[in-house]
């Protein structure tokens, strides 16, 4: 129904912004994927799931005040996917989150690149101005 639809998309956009949220949602949505074993059946399954779970952290919800505000509390707990430390669990966080970054590059590029590219990239940017 409509309205059950409506609960879950809000109070899966409260626990989005909230701290460690995306972490939390990406665990949730993502537990037990790759434990059908290996094969190529199993990888397609992966990689749905981890475009789908993309899908999710690149829309902005209705609940959210503004598109900047949800990049500002969002984006960096994205990057934070990437230094996830568990092999096994690395993986798809960080298929999440290149395919979030991609998806978010290409929608609202000037907010992404405020967000992420340039959290990402300054390390970079500090050698070379060396």
């Amino acid at each position: 129904p409509a309205w059950l639809r409506r609960l879950c998309g809000q109070l899966l956009s409260e626990r989005l912004m909230r701290p460690s949220g995306v972490q939390a949602v990406v665990r949730g949505i993502m537990e037990g994927t790759g434990a059908g074993g290996p094969g190529a059946e199993a990888a397609a399954v992966d990689w749905r799931k981890c475009d789908t779970v993309a899908k999710i952290l690149a829309s902005c919800p209705q609940q959210c005040l503004s598109l900047e505000d949800y990049y500002r509390l969002v984006c960096p707990q994205i990057l934070d996917l990437l230094h996830i430390q568990d092999k096994l669990t690395a993986r798809q966080f960080q298929r999440v989150a290149t395919t979030t970054l991609l998806t978010m590059v290409k929608e609202h590029p000037q907010l992404a690149e405020k967000h992420l590219l340039q959290p990402l990239l300054a390390p970079l940017l500090r050698c070379l101005e060396t």
